[in-house]
């Protein structure tokens, strides 16, 4: 579902209270674990942090209009998720990811590519969020970045 509001805040007042909590905890660990460089913003009617052109002024592949996309917290129907693409590009990542999650989180992980659904609240392990979102800078994502799909683009 894809939210229509124009700021972050706008689209944390704009959802039901349990899942505010929620969204409003994950921001909140979010800012204070990632790296300075990300910018928070609307994306895709979700709360994005993304590479800003000011940094890397090609954009986003798809639309080089748009800043290149990092990262995003959403409330969907059944499930908050959080998309982090440094875990679809990195295969190193997201096996340090999938191994704490399950140190860590009773529930099975519910993941797809770089979406990892929570259809409790509760069950979010803010504390490995922060850690996941502290192991890429923006240079570092966008050398995966150009490394993963730009080099893979000239090449196909």
């Amino acid at each position: 579902m894809q939210s229509t509001e124009k700021t972050p805040d706008a689209y944390v007042g704009s959802l039901p209270e349990d899942r505010q909590e929620a969204i409003t905890k994950l921001r909140k660990v979010i800012k204070k674990n990632l790296p300075k460089g990300f910018v928070e913003e609307m994306n895709y009617g979700m709360i994005g942090y993304v590479v800003p052109h000011k940094l890397y002024p090609a954009g986003y592949h798809c639309d080089p209009k748009l800043p290149l996309p990092f990262l995003a917290v959403a409330s969907q129907k059944n499930f908050i998720a959080v998309y982090h693409m440094g875990m679809y590009a990195d295969p190193k990542l997201l096996k340090w990811f999938t191994t704490e999650f399950s140190k860590r989180v009773t529930s099975k992980l519910d993941m797809g590519k770089s979406c990892v659904r929570f259809k409790k609240p509760e069950q979010i392990p803010f504390d490995l969020i922060g850690e996941l979102v502290s192991k890429m800078t923006p240079a570092d994502w966008i050398n995966l970045y150009e490394l993963n799909y730009i080099q893979k683009k000239k090449l196909g």
